[in-house]
């Protein structure tokens, strides 16, 4: 298998965390698809990474695709349930997680990639109140717990990790280790993971 993606974006760190988890062997090469001559479009009509080009030629998108797939390869450290609803809350971690970085995303971009006056300051407040409202549901739901879904690790952790460790990077001026302790306490005990520290953004 072969990976494509970048050492910053959340999305490809999960998948790259969850095929360390797993004892995977796979290329990663690395795509800016910013750049004029990116040709990411060539494995993904969406221009996004990560993509996954399998052993046969097809190709794999999305994120959340990927995990679910790569998770049935081998049954070291399973990371999702085998079904019902203790599946679907996994999933919803997931999904949580991913949508929060899904909105900081756009702040950035707002920010970074449109003149200071064509941006719009209403439309970034909307999506930060979403990145908030979102934390602070993740550590509700976390509470006392050892980790998102319980006692085990899984998927969840790797989602929530990844989106934390991301946001950490990106908007370091978000206090969420003072205000969600919780939070802070989980991603700390998932960065002592060698899938977690052979990954961090930069």
């Amino acid at each position: 298998m072969k990976l494509i993606g970048s050492l910053a974006s959340p999305y490809v760190r999960k998948v790259r965390v969850v095929l360390a988890e797993k004892k995977l062997d796979y290329q990663f090469e690395l795509e800016n698809v910013w750049a004029e001559d990116t040709i990411i479009s060539q494995w993904n009509p969406l221009g996004k990474v990560p993509s996954l080009i399998m052993e046969d030629g097809t190709v794999m998108i999305d994120s959340r695709v990927m995990v679910e797939y790569l998770d049935t390869l081998t049954p070291v450290c399973k990371l999702l349930p085998p079904n019902g609803r203790d599946r679907a809350d996994v999933k919803c971690w997931e999904a949580l997680a991913d949508g929060m970085v899904d909105a900081a995303v756009s702040v950035r971009l707002e920010r970074t990639m449109r003149p200071p006056e064509q941006q719009s300051e209403e439309w970034m407040a909307r999506q930060m109140r979403k990145v908030h409202l979102s934390m602070k549901s993740l550590s509700e739901k976390l509470g006392e717990q050892a980790y998102c879904a319980g006692i085990h690790y899984s998927l969840a952790d790797v989602a929530v990790g990844c989106a934390l460790g991301w946001l950490a990077f990106r908007f370091p001026e978000i206090t969420w280790r003072d205000d969600y302790a919780n939070l802070a306490r989980l991603y700390d005990k998932l960065s002592e993971r060698p899938s977690f520290k052979d990954t961090a953004p930069q």
